[in-house]
Formats: structure tokens, C-alpha cells, sequence
């Protein structure tokens, strides 16, 4: 197959390249530069430098022409701060360029695309009595976001958008997202203990995902949502994980701490975020019945897509390791881009 991608020298686009290329396909990307010092981007892939929203309906044309399987794995998550109202820049970022890339992969004959999403768009629609498309932003607008890609699938085109939870992994000279989780952490530091939600996530590692974002573009028929998971972790036995590999704490306490507590943290930031004409993707408030259950997603769909086993501890050892090293300053890495 020829692929596209968008987002191809990221943390996940380069990884489903890399494993593209070894099965056999042509890749070529449309990314931002600069590339990461030392990242390990296929050599083999044709790499366009500009930015993919600002190409003209006439060069998304050009580049969509010939191309079997596209690939977005672009766009912003709710960890990117906006002014109000945040779901416009969702819609910059997420949905409009999903609806036009994928009106122009038909119109170009494209057989398949796979849209990278989130796994809160999996719960929405599991748990619909929760309400969170009501309440949090971000989240309205994943399940927006898989509603216009959806419009596009057939018998001629499939369209596949994987709901993606938590990710592991690093790219050399690129900061992980999980900075914020060492900054956070911080407040703990003098304490005896760790005070933290009861509930627990699904995760993966980035080569998980590249091998999902590969199967989709292989296989997908017709309209698919993939709910994406190949571990389900507590917090409390995540974070056991993440002390070891941040400071060598072996058995760090971790305490469980009551949903309103939660909710009264909720308030505070909410404040801090209109102090600083800020909008939440996700309400502080509301997150506190998010990370206070199980969001647990069954390993079947990663199955299906031929993801493997990998070792989910040594992915989250390196993440924060790298991210301790952002922190401190010791390294000086590349932010994550959203466009």
C-alpha cells in the first residue's frame, strides 16, 4: 500500500511508519519540523515539511492522490490549554481537518483511513448515563470528531478511529505528555504518603499503537470504532510503577483518597482556570467520576488489529524517566505539537 500519514514523524505516527515500511508499504508524511534530535524516523519514508492545515484544497489533492491508506494522527487533547470556548479549538484542530481530509481521501479513492482518538469517546458511549459529552468539552468533541469521519465510510472506503487510552514510550528529543504527572507529583514530595484517585485506566505502549494504526489500515471495513487497551491498571499499582522509575521508591504508600475530595480539588482548579481565562477540556469536577472508576477496556479490539505483548513496566520506566529529565531541565527536548 502507499500511506499517508499526518503526524508521521510524532511519537505514534513514526512508530505505525516504522512498522508500515517493514511490512512492505510506501510511507510519506506532511510534519512540522524541526524533527527530534536523535528520533528514530524511518529513513525510508518521504518526509514533506509544512504545516497540513494550511495546504490548499488543490495540494491536499495532489497529496492524497495515489494513496491507499491515510492516517491522522494529529490534532490536539484535552491536556492543551485554550481560552473559551475550548471546543472551538477542538474543531480547528480535530474535527474540521478529519471531515476534509477524509472528504478528499474519497473523493482521491482511498480504500482506507484511521483517525487517532480517545478512549473517553469509548466511555461516553458505554456509560451514557454519565452525561460526559454534557459536561466536558474535550469529550464532545471526540465523539464530533468520530461522527464526521464516520460519514464518510462504505463499501469503498473504510474508516477506522481508535480510541486510544493511556500511552507509553518515548521518542528520543521529543518531551512526553507525562511531565505534567511529574509536576504533579511534586506536591506529595514531603509527605509520607500519596494521595491519589481510587479508580484505575487501560494503556499501551507506543509500539502497540503503531501495530493497531497498522491492522486498522489493513483490515477496516465500513465504520469501526476501536476500543483500544492492551493493560488495565489501578492507580495505585500505576503509580508503584512510577515512583520506582522516578526516585527508586520501591513500595511508595499510596492512599485512596474519596471521590468529594477529588471534587473539592475540582473547585480549586476551576478557579485557577478562570483566573487564567482558561477553559478545561474536561471539568475538573466532573474528572473526579472518570478517575475514580475502573476505566477498564476489554483487549479484544487490540487483539483483533494484531497488537502483541510488550512490556508495559519498561515502557512507563522510560516515560518517566524522560520526563524527570524535561523537569529538572537535564534535557532539552522538542514540545509536543498539536498541529
Amino acid at each position: 500500500m502507499n500511506v499517508l500519514i499526518f503526524g508521521g514523524t510524532g511519537l505514534l505516527g513514526s512508530a505505525a511508519a516504522q512498522l508500515f515500511i517493514d511490512r512492505g508499504h510506501s510511507v510519506k508524511t506532511i510534519a512540522l519540523p524541526p524533527l527530534p534530535e536523535g528520533a528514530p524516523i524511518p529513513e525510508e519514508m518521504e518526509i514533506s515539511f509544512g504545516n497540513f492545515l494550511e495546504l490548499t484544497d488543490e495540494e491536499l489533492e495532489a497529496a492524497m492522490t495515489g494513496v491507499d491508506a491515510f492516517v491522522y494522527a494529529a490534532g490536539v487533547d484535552e491536556r492543551v490549554e485554550f481560552p473559551a470556548p475550548v471546543y472551538d479549538a477542538y474543531k480547528k484542530y480535530n474535527i474540521d481537518p478529519v471531515d476534509r481530509c477524509l472528504a478528499m481521501a474519497k473523493k482521491c479513492g482511498v480504500k482506507r483511513c484511521v483517525v487517532l482518538g480517545s478512549y473517553f469517546a469509548w466511555l461516553a458511549k458505554e456509560r451514557p448515563d454519565m452525561k460526559l459529552c454534557e459536561q466536558h468539552p474535550y469529550i464532545r468533541s471526540r465523539i464530533d470528531q468520530e461522527e464526521a469521519a464516520f460519514k464518510y465510510a462504505d463499501n469503498d472506503m473504510g474508516v477506522a478511529v481508535l480510541e486510544l487510552p493511556y500511552i507509553f514510550g518515548t521518542q528520543p528529543g521529543r518531551k512526553p505528555v507525562w511531565v505534567i504527572l511529574i509536576e504533579q507529583l511534586q506536591r506529595f514530595e514531603k509527605m509520607p504518603a500519596t494521595f491519589y484517585s481510587a479508580g484505575g485506566t487501560a494503556m499501551l505502549t507506543v509500539r502497540q499503537v503503531g501495530e493497531a494504526i497498522v491492522g486498522a489500515a489493513e483490515q477496516v471495513k465500513g465504520a469501526r470504532a476501536y476500543g483500544i487497551s492492551c493493560y488495565n491498571m489501578t492507580w495505585k499499582q500505576f503509580l508503584k510503577i512510577v515512583y520506582r522509575a522516578m526516585d527508586g521508591i520501591e513500595d511508595r504508600k499510596i492512599v485512596s483518597i474519596p471521590k468529594w475530595m477529588f471534587k473539592a480539588f475540582g473547585l480549586t482548579m476551576r478557579q485557577d482556570y478562570k483566573k487564567r481565562g482558561i477553559e478545561s477540556g474536561i471539568d475538573p469536577v466532573g474528572l473526579a467520576d472518570i478517575m475514580d472508576m475502573n476505566l477498564f477496556i476489554p483487549t479484544d479490539d487490540t487483539k483483533e488489529l494484531g497488537c502483541t505483548p510488550d512490556d508495559i513496566e519498561a515502557a512507563i520506566f522510560d516515560s518517566i524517566a524522560l520526563s524527570k529529565a524535561s523537569f529538572e531541565g537535564t534535557q532539552q527536548l522538542l514540545e509536543m505539537k498539536g498541529e
